[in-house]
């Protein structure tokens, strides 16, 4: 539901290719019922072919099989940016990546990306580290993974130490890193990731350049949770 809201939020329409069935509650996910991946590579092939796509946002995958199935489909539409969200674990600490599929994610998926918009729990993860505490560390593992794949990499800071401004770092090999900070929100929203990886997606689509879409995404999920935030004090003030 994040990812359609927000690519209509952009003026745009979104082509969905179902990867997953999940049992969910506000807490935690529950249940995961992957597709098979031949379903998912249909999905994607129809919407080729019934529409001008303009830019693809990769979520949530599970499996080797599933990786490798997109992987394939995407080779064929070279000239279309890409922007992938690693969805590895869960809010609530649920693993949703099989744990042999990192290789295949890194493998078949990786490269054919314009963008990769880890957190810093799963950029530890992409690179065999331990989790970065400062921005120094993150920009570290940010810039072998971005050196690794050759493509681009959004480190995304949210998960850092609480108090400090949310800052996120965008690597890509033989350029100098841009930061962009934003004030940190208090509370807990789900979907961020979602947010800000299907925003990219719509400013890419909408021929925007990959520095301007990060700053422009970066900025439309800050005034969203704004507006939520504001929202949800003013019903429990009464």
């Amino acid at each position: 539901a994040r990812d359609v809201e927000t690519v209509s939020a952009f003026g745009l329409r979104s082509c969905l290719a179902v990867t997953a069935v999940t049992v969910q509650t506000h807490a935690a996910v529950e249940h995961i019922e992957h597709m098979p991946p031949q379903l998912i590579a249909a999905q994607m092939r129809a919407a080729f072919a019934a529409n001008m796509v303009a830019a693809v946002k990769i979520g949530m995958l599970g499996t080797t099989a599933a990786m490798e199935a997109v992987g394939s489909v995407l080779t064929s539409y070279p000239n279309v940016p890409v922007v992938l969200d690693p969805v590895m674990a869960s809010s609530s600490g649920r693993v949703l990546l099989q744990h042999d599929a990192i290789d295949a994610l890194m493998s078949d998926l990786m490269p054919v990306c314009r963008l990769v918009t880890p957190n810093l729990i799963e950029l530890a993860m992409l690179t065999g580290l331990t989790p970065a505490l400062d921005e120094g560390g993150a920009r570290l593992q940010g810039e072998a993974l971005s050196t690794m794949l050759r493509t681009g990499v959004l480190a995304k800071g949210g998960h850092a130490r609480e108090g400090l401004p949310a800052v996120d770092l965008l690597l890509q090999p033989d350029c100098p890193v841009l930061r962009f900070e934003a004030p940190r929100l208090g509370g807990e929203e789900r979907g961020t990731g979602c947010m800000l990886s299907s925003a990219i997606s719509a400013c890419l689509a909408l021929n925007a350049t990959l520095e301007a879409s990060v700053a422009a995404a970066k900025q439309y999920v800050f005034d969203t949770l704004s507006m939520s935030t504001q929202w949800t004090r003013r019903s429990d003030s009464g």
